[in-house]
């Protein structure tokens, strides 16, 4: 007897971009591929949730777009990393939501360091993202693009993030090159990132684990 093909969990995350919790972000995302058709644009993992985001993760997405199609921190050690840290501090994934500098990626090449229209083109749909998610009140800016656009932010939108209470985080990317250096900085660049985010959810009013 033939066994029924199921699918595998990277087809469900996949099938399910568009469930309730993530649509509007996902088609959000559609409509900035459909602007540049040459360009490929990745999608957030349905894991996340609009009405429960609290904070937003900006990465500067150097390098190549995941083979998932969804927005990743980095590498697979970068993510790996992060999400580790989320762990130690019981961030879940639905008070989180992830986002890139540049949103757009050329198919089949990594991005080189983002230039600086590359990383002013991303702060019309960073804008658009933050209409999205009204609970959201910190961003958490991982690497020097994502500073530079969380620069252009606070510039662009003042009274806005005032009015929300909103704070905004520098941090380090927590994979690739920019997080090369020994264990000992390694390990103070993760304190740095933790306590951001610690800061971040004290801000929400998310409870942080063990306080």
């Amino acid at each position: 007897m033939q066994s029924v093909a199921t699918e595998s969990h990277s087809e469900q995350l996949w099938n399910r971009r568009y469930d309730e919790n993530v649509g509007e972000v996902n088609r959000l995302l559609d409509t900035l591929g459909e602007a540049r058709p040459d360009m490929q644009v990745p999608y957030v993992d349905p894991i996340h949730d609009v009405d429960e985001c609290r904070i937003i993760s900006l990465y500067s997405n150097v390098g190549t777009a995941d083979e998932s199609g969804f927005i990743t921190a980095g590498d697979p050690q970068a993510s790996t990393r992060l999400l580790g840290v989320h762990w130690q501090l019981g961030l879940r994934p639905s008070y989180v939501m992830p986002w890139n500098v540049h949103p757009w990626f050329t198919p089949g090449e990594p991005n080189g360091r983002l230039t600086a229209p590359q990383i002013e083109a991303g702060l019309r749909p960073l804008v658009k993202l933050l209409a999205l998610v009204p609970r959201a009140s910190a961003l958490v800016a991982h690497g020097t693009e994502a500073h530079r656009l969380a620069d252009q932010l606070a510039k662009a939108q003042s009274h806005t993030l005032y009015k929300r209470g909103f704070g905004i985080y520098k941090v380090k990317s927590p994979g690739g090159r920019s997080f090369a250096g020994s264990p000992e900085r390694q390990e103070q660049w993760l304190l740095e990132i933790a306590k951001a985010y610690a800061e971040s959810m004290t801000r929400c009013g998310v409870p942080v684990k063990g306080r």
